[in-house]
């Protein structure tokens, strides 16, 4: 038995404790747009006439988010000073 993107979603929004406001500012974290009536046609039960599949896109945005929104942004990378090329080691030991 496979889990869906579905299942998977509900079962991080159960665990982190989350609500549709919550779920929408993580995604706007990493510019990604979602409605509240977008997330409750995800949650709704595959037998519902509204039930929409949640697909690895939208699956992948959210927990992009979800890691700043838990980790906070990452820290920007300081460029590294050039580095001084090695010299072949002498071989006069003959």
């Amino acid at each position: 038995m496979a889990l869906s993107n579905n299942d998977i979603f509900k079962k991080l929004r159960v665990a982190h404790k989350l609500r549709d406001d919550d779920i929408v500012k993580i995604c706007s974290l990493v510019d990604f747009s979602v409605s509240k009536s977008e997330l409750g046609a995800i949650f709704r039960h595959e037998s519902h006439p509204k039930y929409v599949e949640c697909g690895d896109q939208f699956l992948r945005n959210f927990l992009n988010g979800l890691v700043i929104h838990m980790r906070g942004p990452m820290p920007e990378k300081k460029p590294k000073a050039p580095s001084k090329p090695k010299r072949p080691k002498s071989q006069d030991n003959k």
